[in-house]
C-alpha cells in the first residue's frame, strides 16, 4: 500500500483555518458542521462500540446518519461487543456500517494459533487492527475520532481539527475539550443504551483476551493489556505507520 511520504502544507492551513472557525463551537455542532463543510472533505467515523463509543454515535446518527462508520472486528471481540453493535447500529438508524476484519491470508501466516497477543501483542494489533484501518480509511480525506485533553501526554492541546503526519487527511475531534464525565452525563440525559460489560467492571473495552475488570480507584484503562507495557493499540498514524500515541491513544 503506497502512501504520500510528506502532508501537504495545505493540510496544516486548512486545519488551522477550520480550528479557527469552529473554535468557540460545541461537540456536536462542530461534528455536524465537519460532516457538511466541503472543505473538510469525506469523513469516516471508527468506532470500537466500546465503553463510550455510543456519544459519537449518537451525534453521527443526529448530524448526518449516512456517515460512514467503521467498525474494526478483530475476531477477538467479546460476544456482547458484537451484539451490542448490532443493537446500537439498528437503533440509531446508521446507514453505512462497515465491519473491517483481518487478512485471512495474513492471519493464517502470522496466527495461525490465535495466541500471537500472548507472544506479541503489538505484532497483533497491527494485524487485526492498524493495516485494516489503513486500508479502510482510503479514499477518505479524514476521520472522526473520540480524543480528548484531558487524557493528556500528546492530547494536552489537541485541537478539533489536526493534520496525521504522512497519510494526507484530516483528524477530526468533536470532543477534544471535553471534561471527565461529560461522556456519562451525555449518556445520561440522552438515555443511550450503554456497553453491557460497563455494568461488569469494564471501564474500557477491547478485545476478550487483553481486556480484564478494573478494581474501584483504579485508571479506567488499567485492565487493558494488564501487566504489560503496553496501553494501547496504535490507530493513529505518523508518516504513513502506525505509532504508539500515549496510555489513552
Amino acid at each position: 500500500m503506497s502512501l504520500p511520504e510528506q502532508t501537504s502544507p495545505d493540510l496544516h492551513a486548512k486545519a488551522a483555518a477550520l480550528n479557527a472557525a469552529y473554535r468557540h463551537h460545541s461537540a456536536i455542532a462542530v461534528l455536524a458542521r465537519a460532516l457538511h463543510d466541503p472543505d473538510v472533505g469525506q469523513l469516516a467515523l471508527v468506532s470500537s462500540f466500546g465503553a463510550e463509543s455510543v456519544v459519537l454515535l449518537h451525534m453521527v446518527a443526529l448530524a448526518r446518519r449516512d456517515t460512514p462508520v467503521i467498525f474494526l472486528e478483530t475476531g477477538m471481540l467479546f460476544t456482547e461487543t458484537l451484539v451490542y453493535q448490532q443493537e446500537l447500529a439498528e437503533r440509531l438508524g446508521l446507514r453505512d456500517m462497515r465491519l473491517i476484519r483481518p487478512d485471512r491470508a495474513a492471519a493464517r501466516a502470522q496466527d495461525p494459533a490465535a495466541m500471537l497477543h500472548q507472544s506479541d501483542p503489538d505484532a497483533c494489533c497491527a494485524l487485526r487492527k492498524t493495516v485494516p484501518l489503513q486500508g479502510a480509511l482510503e479514499g477518505f480525506d479524514g476521520w472522526i475520532t473520540g480524543r480528548k485533553r484531558y487524557q493528556g501526554g500528546t492530547r494536552a492541546s489537541l485541537e478539533f481539527f489536526e493534520v496525521e503526519d504522512g497519510t494526507n487527511r484530516l483528524k477530526v475531534n468533536p470532543l477534544a475539550h471535553w471534561q471527565q464525565g461529560d461522556a456519562r452525563t451525555y449518556i445520561e440525559e440522552n438515555r443511550l443504551p450503554r456497553h453491557p460489560l460497563v455494568a461488569q467492571g469494564y471501564p474500557s473495552i477491547g478485545c476478550m483476551p487483553c481486556t480484564s475488570p478494573v478494581k474501584p480507584g483504579e485508571d479506567e484503562r488499567a485492565g487493558r493489556w494488564k501487566g504489560q507495557e503496553k496501553t494501547e493499540c496504535g490507530i493513529h498514524f505518523v508518516d504513513g505507520k502506525p505509532v504508539r500515541q500515549g496510555a489513552n491513544a
